[in-house]
Parts: structure tokens; sequence; C-alpha cells
């Protein structure tokens, strides 16, 4: 395989835009990214959307070429790619390994979704669908229960407490109020978190991230190229996509994910590099408890340990490793086929030393954790500085 490299970046804000459809907010993502690569839209070989629900949240199917089309992008394969909330972050993983295999030079890969054109119990509804509906749809349990459920098997286990979830939520809160990109720039305090409304016992509104409008795109090429289209192309080091399964009564632990331990490992292995050598993150906040795990199936601490770890602050803008510097999903925003490509332009940005006042000080090697469902899909993908 021969190593790839990220040429250029593009996102729109996340947030709710009313004004805004979901075409449009793809395309203005998509510019961005061709405008920061230097690259036309007739140089692209192959377009790779992500997109989780557009026909159930804003009734438009055939996507990627409805968009590809918008942007002038024309006579090349155009792809859409659902793997529920890491469905853009799997169009990244394709399309690096078929860039890599040399079937094309220059991809671009973009995410989008439009969500807040249904109601809240409607867009709870849709995502359940990416659960087990036989048996949890049924039973009528939607993700903040299901991820309710993993947070107190986590705290019997391991001893994880209120604090520490709270802790992950101040945290990113904090970093979203530096995010000019931001759905939610809000500040919060550990009074407020701990006091925030109930959702499913124990997680608050504070443990669940936003129902957001949003897109990212990025174009990749051979790292050989990529001095044609920029001085500052960021390197594909690692990267890996794997599954479980979707139920949560059918894993064995429901503490871990499974999906993303296989794909950390497979990424590391790939890049030549360990947990240690990784010094910052952007992970899957979609439930507070969602990224304490993270940092223990990514071998940042030991198991159980991911709860201690961010209450004291090792996750924070200044900690030893900062995770989620963009203010994660709980405050950037959750848009989520676009979440995938977003944390990627989010790597690649501190990277590039262009993170504005969130900019953290050893920014060479970052890592990206997409998961989709309550664990049942995985993509960890690591860069690096070319």
């Amino acid at each position: 395989m021969r190593p790839v490299a990220v040429i250029g970046i593009g996102k729109t804000a996340f947030g709710a835009f009313p004004d805004r459809d979901l075409r449009s907010l793809a395309v203005e993502a998509g510019e961005k990214a061709l405008a920061d690569a230097h690259v036309s839209p007739s140089k692209v070989e192959a377009f790779y959307l992500g997109n989780f629900a557009g026909p159930s949240f804003v009734g438009q199917n055939h996507l990627a070429p409805y968009i590809a089309g918008a942007m002038g992008i024309t006579g090349v394969p155009a792809t859409r790619f659902e793997a529920a909330c890491a469905s853009s972050g799997s169009a990244f993983f394709h399309a690096v390994s078929a860039v890599g295999a040399g079937l094309y030079d220059v991809v671009m890969i973009g995410g989008v979704e439009k969500m807040t054109s249904q109601t809240t119990p409607k867009v709870t509804e849709i995502l359940a669908g990416a659960g087990d509906m036989a048996g949890e749809g049924r039973a009528g349990a939607t993700f903040p229960a299901l991820f309710a459920m993993i947070a107190r098997r986590h705290m019997y286990q391991y001893g994880t407490t209120r604090e520490m979830l709270a802790a992950v939520a101040v945290k990113n809160h904090a970093n979203g109020a530096k995010n000019p990109q931001a759905h939610m720039k809000k500040v919060i305090t550990m009074e407020q978190a701990l006091a925030g409304k109930p959702i499913a016992e124990p997680l608050t509104v504070y443990d669940c991230s936003l129902i957001s409008d949003g897109a990212a795109a990025v174009i990749i090429a051979p790292l050989e190229r990529a001095a044609e289209f920029t001085g500052k192309a960021v390197r594909v080091l690692g990267i890996a996509q794997t599954s479980d399964q979707v139920a949560l009564d059918q894993k064995e632990d429901i503490t871990t994910f499974k999906a993303v331990r296989e794909a950390g490992e497979k990424a590391y292995k790939m890049a030549g590099l360990g947990p240690n050598d990784i010094q910052f993150a952007e992970m899957h906040d979609c439930f507070t408890i969602a990224e304490i795990i993270a940092c223990e199936d990514l071998g940042f601490v030991k198991k159980g340990d991911g709860g201690r770890y961010a209450l004291e602050g090792c996750t924070a803008l200044t900690g030893p490793r900062p995770v989620n510097t963009s203010g994660g999903l709980k405050a950037k925003g959750h848009p989520v086929g676009a979440t995938g490509v977003g944390q990627i332009c989010d790597i690649a940005m501190q990277i590039r030393g262009e993170a504005g006042e969130r900019q953290i000080e050893r920014h060479s090697i970052g890592l990206a954790q997409n998961l989709g469902g309550s664990g049942a899909t995985a993509v960890v993908t690591i860069l690096g500085a070319a």
C-alpha cells in the first residue's frame, strides 16, 4: 500500500441552521476542501460520501451524485457510505484504501447530516435505527438508554463516578467555547454538569451530544504527489475499520468496545506506533462515558481508569494528552454523517498549527476514533506531519 496524505480540508460550522439544506452544507465543505488543496473539481477521480440518514431526515436519496454534481464533480464514481455515526469515518477508510491501492490519485471524502429538520423525538427514533430494532427497539431502548446502561455498568465494575462523567463534559464545553465552528460555545461548571436535567440515569443533558446540522470534507492523494498541491500535507500513518455485534446483549462486556480495541491495534500496527506515541486525540464522545471507555480501549490508560484520567485533567487542553480539543461531539456538535471526516479535519488543523485558541504544543501525531451505534462499527485513524 502506498502512503496517503490529506491535502485539503473544509468544514462548515456545526449547529442548527433552519435556512440551510443538506446539499448546501455539503457543497460548502467540499468547496472549502477543494480550495485548500488547490484542486479543481475536474481533477477529483472519485467521491465518497458519509451520510447516516439523509432519506429519513430530509427525504432525499441518491445523495452522493446529488452532492458531487452540485460541485461540478461528474463522470466519476460517487458513492454513499452508511455506518451509523461512523459513516464518514468509514468513507474515509475506504477512500484511503483505494488511493493506497493505486485505484485513484485524487479523491474527495465528504460527510454531511441535516438533523434539525425533525423534532427531537423523531431524531431519537431515527438514530435508534442504528441499534438492534428487533430487540432493543421493540423494548423502547434508544441510545441514551443504552449508553446509560453502559455507564451504570462501568460505575459498578470500576468505581466510575458522576463527577468523572461530568469532568468530560466540563472539559469539552471549555474547548468548544474556543472553537468558532462549534455548535455550543458555552462554558459550564462541574456543579452545572452534575445538576443537569436527567435524560437516562446516570446521564444528564450535559452527558449527551447535540442534534446538529453540518458538513466536513477532505481531499486525499498519494504522499508522493502531495507537494504538487500543498505545503501543508498531513500523512495517514495508520487506519483501520472493524465491526462487532449491534445489540448490547450480544457483547461479552458492555464496558468495552471490542471494535475500537481491534481497530486501534490494527491502526497502531500499520503506523508502527503505540498508545504512548499519540500526543492528542479526537474521540467519539456521543456520551461522556464513550470518551472514558475510548481512552481505555485505545490503551491510553488501563481498563477502569478512564474516568480518573479525565477527572485529573490529563485530557484537558493543557494536559499531557489532550482529547477533543475541538469540543468533541459534546460541544462542537454531532451531525452524525459528518462526524468522522470532521474529526480528520480537526486533527489536521492541529498538526498544521491552525487551531487558534485551541492550538496545543505537542501536535505532530494525532488519533481520531469514530464509533457507530453502541460499538458495532469503529474506525481509528492515526495522522502525522508529512
